[in-house]
């Protein structure tokens, strides 16, 4: 078990800051079994709980849950201060951090000494000193990350003040077998050495007088119907702002679903939109490429006109058919003769394939002829396909020089 810091009045919030750190910076078997995001929202929930009251100190302890498990936890114990018919009292309390804190609300325990009794049929306590959650208004409406401990600790000591849950021992009672309600947590009690007890143990003055009016039949003066009457209604107005309070975080809540839906949704369409655009984008690449090409076929095709213009006004004056398609170069020309060559043997071949299935020329001379015409035709079609690689070549170089010019 971690001791306290020091109670000392700078010195004691160092010490209490460097013992937080310390204890939620552990890893291993030692570790606290708080989740990595909250720690920081954990220390400053006790640095400010230990600042704004100094008798509640952060400390390490064993906690037993109800099932039987066992859980090393961080705690802050010690007294919450309450003013009572004109009297300060201090009452021993324990505030558990349990694994689910801050988004779930700690377990106040009453930890009662050995001259104090919780009084039976508290609206607020039960019999073990366990703070019920749905009956104290602030933890009944707690709200991750807006509550805090300062706040729980103030709503308490209010609560408290109008009605103690501890008080006195009857003198006339029996000390033998100590009630001490204990709760479920059984860590062991600070030493006295750490700070001095601020509820002053063994002076019955320091708790708040006993309920029973047959116990002190003359020390219990009688209660003014109007503080009376102020008390309770401030204790039904704070449990209507709870209440609200409660209703409020509700409807919050539900209406942040709804933001977060639609906010899924809305980023849902950004992405469909960004995809939408991106496909536009490439789909206009495209098309400038296409653009080009059919720039670049337009010049050649308007070039070639311009070329043969004279050819066009001489085939509107009677040209032959067979003169008005005439080759740009030696290559265009060696291609066509290649490929008139090609199709007139091929030609001839059909002719004598008529001819022998008619009788007309012997099988003999058949086959002689066929011999030749074909490999004449193979020297046709070979020099073709040299010439036509040699024209796409020329092709492409002439098409990657004009390139530039287009884009520009």
């Amino acid at each position: 078990m971690a001791p306290h810091p020091p109670p000392s009045a700078t010195a004691a919030a160092q010490h209490v800051q460097q013992f937080l750190t310390t204890a939620l910076s552990q890893r291993g078997p030692a570790a606290l079994p708080y989740a990595e995001d909250v720690k920081w929202h954990i220390r400053q929930h006790l640095v400010a709980l230990a600042e704004a009251y100094s008798s509640l100190r952060p400390r390490t302890a064993t906690f037993t849950h109800n099932d039987g498990r066992s859980a090393h936890l961080l705690q802050a114990e010690g007294t919450i201060p309450i003013a009572f018919r004109g009297a300060v009292y201090h009452l021993p309390a324990s505030i558990w951090l349990l694994e689910s804190y801050p988004r779930r609300p700690p377990a106040v325990y009453l930890t009662p000494t050995r001259d104090m009794l919780v009084k039976p049929g508290h609206p607020l306590v039960d019999p073990s000193g366990l703070v019920r959650e749905d009956a104290a208004p602030y933890l009944r409406s707690w709200v991750f990350p807006a509550s805090n401990l300062v706040d729980l600790v103030r709503s308490l000591s209010h609560l408290f003040g109008l009605d103690p849950p501890l008080y006195t021992r009857p003198n006339h009672a029996t000390t033998s077998p100590s009630p001490s309600p204990s709760p479920s947590p059984s860590p062991s009690p600070l030493p006295s050495s750490s700070f001095s007890s601020p509820y002053g143990v063994g002076n019955p003055s320091r708790f708040p007088p006993p309920p029973s009016s047959q116990a002190h039949p003359h020390a219990r003066p009688t209660e003014d119907p109007a503080e009376v009457f102020r008390r309770n209604a401030v204790a039904k107005i704070l449990d209507a702002v709870h209440s609200d309070m409660g209703a409020m975080r509700r409807a919050q809540e539900a209406e942040m679903e709804g933001l977060f839906s639609t906010q899924a949704e809305l980023r849902r369409r950004q992405e469909e939109l960004t995809r939408g655009l991106r496909e536009m984008v490439e789909e206009k690449e495209g098309l400038e490429q296409q653009l080009q090409l059919v720039l670049m076929n337009t010049d050649l095709l308007e070039g070639w006109a311009r070329e043969n213009e004279g050819l066009c006004r001489r085939c509107h004056d009677g040209v032959d058919v067979d003169d008005v398609f005439e080759p740009v170069d030696a290559l265009s020309r060696q291609m066509q003769e290649c490929t008139a060559a090609d199709l007139a043997t091929e030609d001839t071949i059909y002719a004598l394939d008529k001819a022998v299935q008619e009788g007309a020329i012997p099988f003999d001379s058949y086959l002689k002829n066929i011999r030749a015409l074909s490999r004449e035709q193979f020297f046709h079609r070979a020099m073709a396909a040299k010439v036509r690689a040699t024209l796409v070549q020329a092709q492409v170089t002439s098409m990657a020089a004009r390139v530039p010019h287009y884009a520009s």
